[in-house]
């Protein structure tokens, strides 16, 4: 495929390059000095700007190799589709959620804003808190999952009581995230040797110890609904990072081609997530009556005795660090809806309060969390799905197609700028792309009259993206974005003129 590239988000003056907001950064790379990250929701300068592209492969890849990304693996064998099918819808579904969520990624490196605060073009500076809540959502639902996973991993590996488990897995996430960007990136490559070698002994050991009876490769066995199921979860579980994607890419300099973006992201995504994945749906087969955790250890335990255990051990960092990635950008999603209520100071003590308000947040609801883990999980995974589809649509049309890339920085941190507060627009095609995917949709908790009458099918998505899509087309129409880019330059180039040389 060939990607579009607009060119970096850069204006000039006297041939330099110089920041998309109109500011000349004077101060130090304090990002770099420090040990703790001192940016947190606002604009990361060009002095700031470092790191290469291929660094985005390792952290989604090790994002996607732990235990949450094995009980997504499993879902369509637990409603009755064999191995075979359940293997081309994991890898569809992946390929499918993968393919937004790496566009996604390509805008950090041109805005150098984190994911969620670019959602205020398309939604307005207010308006943009109806996104943010369905992201807190994610982030916190997520983490829920990580660490009850860690503690019946541990639990089974060690018998370490789940409490002691959830106080030493909630500490280390929210240490890394507390040390921010370049720790995580560190972290996310240094742990993806270990687990290419765990992968690779398992996935070679699975092949040559297990035998699976025919019927578990049988093409003309195809059942549509867990088919469907198991493609929407496999999509939902990969697009649900298009939310904070632009977090781990905005400190790379804007001349880096948005192809090279995508594909870096793109490439590690896909295979850490689809490669996982599949070996959950060997565990399921092997052992159809066993949890997430138990399975995977016995699946380990095929190829060679006490495997199980090491398979286990080297996914429990994996659920560590992309925990803090779910922390990390919980607390620039609450910094951003404080933001919009009340202007903020984005300082780094800002930036670790918001960390431990979600920490303790996901800490009080694991808690809480029942037993039900895999139809819990499923059904979360098409909520976030549903929730999802309209805003990937509308933000990726409005970058990519209306606004071109071009947009001001300045505004988007004014809440009586060029973009409004409510933007009817965006607003409108949401509500409309959701509205037309209730009918559609299949869930344990409600299933809409077009998927009842095709007993079961969820085609919501396939609904939902090209209705958000177009109404958000439709209604730009009437957007005059020649003269907003005359503004936005003018705002920006007034903020210079002005010598607003201090952080947003």
């Amino acid at each position: 495929m060939t990607m579009p590239d607009f060119g970096p988000h850069v204006s000039s003056l006297d041939g330099d390059q110089v920041p998309a907001d109109g500011r000349l950064d004077l101060s130090p790379p304090l990002g770099r000095i420090a040990q703790v990250e001192s940016r947190s929701i606002d604009y990361v300068p060009l002095s700031e700007r470092h790191g290469k592209v291929w660094h985005l492969f390792p952290v989604w890849f090790t994002g996607g190799a732990q235990l949450a990304t094995v009980a997504t693996g499993v879902i369509g064998v637990s409603l009755g589709a064999n191995l075979l099918w359940s293997m081309i819808a994991i890898v569809a579904g992946c390929a499918f959620g993968t393919f937004f969520m790496a566009f996604h990624s390509t805008q950090g490196p041109q805005l150098g804003l984190p994911q969620m605060i670019q959602s205020r073009p398309q939604f307005g500076y207010m308006g943009a808190l109806v996104v943010w809540v369905v992201a807190l959502v994610s982030y916190v639902g997520y983490n829920v999952f990580n660490q009850v996973l860690a503690g019946q991993a541990m639990e089974d590996i060690a018998h370490v009581p789940p409490i002691v488990s959830y106080v030493v897995f909630t500490a280390l996430a929210l240490l890394l995230a507390i040390a921010g960007y370049d720790w995580i990136h560190k972290a996310q490559r240094w742990l993806s040797f270990p687990l290419v070698a765990g992968l690779l002994v398992a996935s070679v050991g699975a092949l040559i110890m297990v035998r699976l009876p025919a019927s578990q490769f049988d093409l003309a066995n195809f059942q549509v609904t867990p088919f469907l199921a198991q493609f929407i979860a496999a999509a939902a579980y990969q697009l649900s990072w298009a939310i904070y994607v632009s977090d781990y890419s905005r400190y790379l300099p804007p001349t880096v081609p948005i192809r090279s973006t995508f594909w870096s992201t793109y490439t590690g995504t896909l295979l850490g997530g689809a490669w996982v994945m599949l070996l959950g749906a060997v565990a399921a087969v092997l052992n159809m009556q066993l949890d997430v955790v138990p399975a995977l250890r016995a699946l380990g335990d095929h190829v060679f005795p006490g495997f199980g255990t090491l398979l286990l051990l080297a996914t429990i960092p994996g659920l560590i660090t992309i925990s803090s990635l779910n922390f990390y950008g919980g607390s620039l999603t609450l910094l951003s809806v404080k933001d919009s209520i009340k202007k903020l100071c984005p300082t780094t003590a800002a930036r670790i309060t918001a960390l431990v308000i979600i920490a303790a947040i996901c800490f009080v609801l694991t808690l809480t969390a029942t037993n039900n883990f895999l139809s819990n999980f499923s059904s979360f995974l098409g909520l976030l799905f549903y929730l999802l589809t309209p805003w990937t649509a509308i933000n990726l049309i409005d970058f990519y197609v209306v606004r071109k890339t071009h947009y001001s920085i300045r505004e988007i941190f004014n809440p009586r700028g060029i973009y409004g507060r409510w933007s009817w627009r965006g607003l409108l095609a949401y509500g409309a792309g959701f509205a037309c995917m209730i009918p559609f949709f299949s869930t344990s908790w409600f299933t809409g009259p077009v998927a009842h009458a095709l007993n079961g099918m969820d085609l919501s998505v396939f609904i939902g993206l090209p209705v958000a899509a177009g109404v958000y087309l439709i209604a730009c129409i009437s957007l005059d974005t020649t003269k907003e880019a005359q503004e936005a330059l003018a705002a920006d180039a007034l903020m210079l003129a002005e010598g607003e040389l201090d952080d947003l």
